[in-house]
């Protein structure tokens, strides 16, 4: 007979393939294809976080998600200087509307907008090698980080909001995304300085990790949503991108990206 923690086991495989499969062609595709899939799953981000901020709003986080998804479908197509007040709408919105969690649910709208913002712009601008290498860092940066977690243990990161982390795993983490930031730097022309930018990607990667796990607590529940068998909600399998595209977004400003090719 099959042991019982395995039994999660099929639908996990199968919710990952379909995620990756899906992930994989709108990152191919490009333009309106990975618009639109960036702004269906950034609607989506929104219902889990108003659901469950505030359980008793039936209404709220539905009209919610589609605003916010058509402002993040709409921001791209325009000047950016147009785009940014859009970009904000969603959250101003929705405080007139939560009952609980109002100010927390604003803020981590806004940054879900703007991170996905950042993927958009960061695809269409520099094309498909960067959005590659971003995926890359936030992998590489959850795989290291797990196994070494649980190969070397030691002291924990956070134990009050994410018992599981270690700092352990959270350095190899940055190693990890060293490693891939030495294979970028050799096949193109970003030089080594892609190496300090993505160990601070991959550490924006874990704070986002560690941030939505804060606001789970709160809230009192293990996953975002039941939206992915196996998985929970795209938060919780995408609240790193969450936090690398956000710093993206923030960086890009400051310094040149990618680093050596301007």
């Amino acid at each position: 007979m099959t042991s019982g923690k395995w039994d999660d086991l099929a639908p996990r495989l199968i919710s990952a393939v379909a995620m990756v499969g899906i992930g994989a062609l709108g990152v191919w595709l490009g333009g309106l294809w990975f618009h639109g899939l960036i702004a269906i799953v950034v609607g989506l981000m929104v219902w889990e976080l108003v659901t469950m901020l505030d359980t008793g709003r039936s209404k709220s986080p539905i009209i919610l998600a589609v605003v916010a998804g058509l402002a993040s479908m709409i921001a791209v197509e325009i000047p950016a200087s147009l785009a940014l007040p859009l970009l904000m709408m969603p959250s101003m919105l929705g405080l007139g509307r939560m009952e609980r969690g109002g100010v927390t649910y604003a803020v981590f709208t806004a940054l879900i907008l703007l991170a996905g913002y950042g993927l958009m712009t960061l695809r269409d601008d520099f094309g498909l090698t960067w959005m590659v290498w971003l995926l890359l860092v936030v992998v590489v940066t959850d795989i290291a980080g797990y196994f070494a977690g649980r190969l070397i243990g030691g002291p924990k990161l956070w134990p009050r909001v994410s018992p599981k982390k270690t700092w352990s795993g959270t350095v190899a983490g940055w190693a990890g995304s060293s490693v891939v930031a030495v294979l970028f730097a050799g096949a193109t022309s970003a030089g080594l300085g892609l190496i300090g930018v993505s160990i601070a990607v991959s550490m924006a990667s874990q704070i986002g990790d560690i941030a939505e796990s804060a606001i789970k607590r709160r809230a009192g529940v293990k996953d975002s949503s039941k939206l992915i068998p196996g998985h929970g909600g795209l938060l919780d399998r995408f609240d790193g991108m969450l936090g690398a595209a956000l710093f993206i977004v923030i960086a890009g400003q400051l310094v040149g990206f990618p680093p050596g090719t301007q």
